[in-house]
């Protein structure tokens, strides 16, 4: 299972919001490139980025700070927050990000999803933010009608190969992740499946990796020093 380290961006800041909720943000530190460099040292392969700007406002107001991860690191970069068109994919890919992330724009814009997987192909990965049992879109300010299950089938269906899954009312709460979703996830779908939200212990981080999920993302534990990262990496190789 692959770990992916998380940093979410705010102007060009390294930052964690808690539940997603933008006026409950901690800026954790003003330079997000000494953050990655610290995931390198403790033997990370694999990034998660979010423009929470983007998410917002559907914009790349982060490109430069995630491009200068990326050349500082060599990491495998994963990036999402606000990418609705053809043309922000684009500047990503060609930018050298390795997988950019599809969420408000997968639920109301299947026309534009299938477009970027067929160009694309596991360049792409959908983001499936759950809130209640349902899909949350719009950098989880709004709960759209679609039911997340439903949603998931339909991208296996789609081609899409990569599945992030997060379960809101878990993320950044540090109460553990929810693992009946993921085993449920995995026993249903044949896509990879990464977790995110609440991976909070050691215990939660073997747990996942002993569903056989293909990653896990850790993002508030490594910063409040909850998760060592170096041995999250160690006991999932």
């Amino acid at each position: 299972m692959h770990i992916f380290p998380a940093i979410d961006l705010y102007e060009g800041k390294a930052v964690r919001l808690y539940k997603g909720d933008y006026a409950q943000m901690t800026v954790y530190h003003e330079d997000p490139t000494v953050v990655a460099a610290d995931f390198v040292s403790c033997g990370a392969t694999h990034i998660h980025l979010v423009d929470l700007e983007g998410a917002r406002e559907g914009t790349t107001p982060n490109l430069d700070t995630v491009c200068r991860i990326k050349r500082q690191t060599g990491l495998f970069c994963e990036v999402g927050g606000g990418i609705r068109s053809m043309e922000v994919v684009s500047r990503y890919v060609e930018a050298g990000m390795d997988r950019v992330i599809l969420g408000t724009a997968a639920v109301n814009d299947p026309a534009f999803l299938q477009q970027a997987v067929a160009t694309y192909g596991d360049k792409v990965a959908v983001g499936v933010d759950i809130k209640d049992g349902y899909v949350a879109v719009k950098g989880w300010t709004e709960k759209s009608d679609c039911s997340a299950m439903d949603f998931c089938q339909r991208m296996q269906e789609l081609g899409v190969s990569t599945l992030i899954c997060t379960d809101i009312s878990r993320d950044g709460a540090m109460r553990g992740t929810n693992r009946e979703l993921y085993r449920e996830l995995s026993r249903r779908f044949s896509m990879q499946i990464v977790a995110s939200g609440g991976v909070s212990t050691l215990d939660d981080v073997q747990a996942l990796a002993a569903m056989e999920l293909y990653g896990a993302i850790i993002g508030k534990a490594y910063y409040t020093g909850a998760i060592d990262l170096k041995k999250a990496i160690e006991v999932t190789v």
